[in-house]
């Protein structure tokens, strides 16, 4: 339930950073000698505790507004962060959500990391007008670029930060569950970039009843000089987020291809922007 404060609904102009930082203005008609609120940041889903609320503190800015500033260094979890306002001698269960107001995302569009820690953060409006923050933090990244279709092939272009390719680098293609079939092909590249393509007819194994979402990881192998990090969860996700769009899913949209097995086979794009093989039912003619 949100608690009234007897004030205008708070909305906060967002400038993004090409670090992972945002600044966030706020226009709430304060006195001078009023006590300054804070900003809070609440990670969506979780349930409670210290690690999942980030606390900015508001200051006065020459024009009357105020400001907060979520820096670059920060390291939030993954995740949707929704925005809210917290009056000075409140609790945090009465803080309201902030309304979102202009977003200057203008530099975050073409990023190019300086580290092989990636981190990005975009502000945006939910669909019931509040203002969010969809945080990423990849050490290392595979940052997916052009993706391609020729007959039954796809084929996937994209830059490695944080880490190299090894002679037996590969790209993996796992599907959802546990059932431990996984369709692996190699990866080719050199200073920094990688490429693929994957055989979507390799993805059918018999008929196919309902939708199912393949992942693509890539497996940096083995290095010359040593082991490379092969990331999280024995792999390097595919993703797409060096730019301003959060949720890419019914932006970027793809043909498809039939397998041969009654099935069709398209890439696309999840809601935290990981790119996908969406494995379906051919549909009917």
């Amino acid at each position: 339930m949100t608690v009234s404060t007897g004030r205008r609904t708070p909305r906060a102009d967002c400038t993004a950073g090409p670090g992972g930082g945002i600044t966030f203005d706020l226009d709430l008609g304060r006195r001078e000698d009023e006590e300054a609120p804070e900003l809070l940041l609440r990670l969506r889903g979780a349930k409670g505790g210290d690690g999942h609320t980030v606390r900015l503190p508001l200051s006065p800015l020459r024009d009357g507004r105020l400001r907060a500033v979520l820096p670059g260094t920060a390291e939030p979890a993954e995740g949707r962060w929704d925005v809210y306002l917290r009056e000075p001698g409140t609790q945090d269960g009465a803080a309201v959500a902030v309304e979102p107001g202009i977003r200057d995302l203008r530099l975050l569009v073409d990023q190019v990391p300086q580290s092989g820690r990636v981190a990005v953060r975009i502000p945006y409006p939910t669909l019931d007008g509040r203002l969010a923050v969809r945080c990423w933090l990849r050490a290392p990244h595979a940052e997916a670029g052009p993706v391609t279709l020729d007959g039954h092939g796809m084929t996937v272009e994209g830059t490695l930060y944080g880490t190299g390719l090894g002679a037996d680098a590969r790209v993996e293609a796992r599907p959802p569950g546990a059932d431990g079939r996984v369709l692996r092909v190699p990866v080719t590249g050199k200073e920094g970039t990688f490429a693929f393509t994957l055989p979507l007819d390799g993805l059918a194994d018999g008929a196919v009843t309902e939708p199912r979402l393949w992942t693509l990881w890539l497996i940096p192998g083995t290095a010359e000089d040593g082991p490379a990090a092969d990331g999280p969860a024995g792999g390097v996700r595919i993703s797409r987020i060096l730019d301003d769009v959060w949720d890419r899913k019914k932006i970027f949209v793809y043909p498809g291809r039939s397998t041969g097995e009654g099935s069709r086979a398209t890439p696309c794009y999840s809601t935290d922007n990981d790119l996908c093989v969406r494995l379906e039912p051919e549909p009917a003619p």
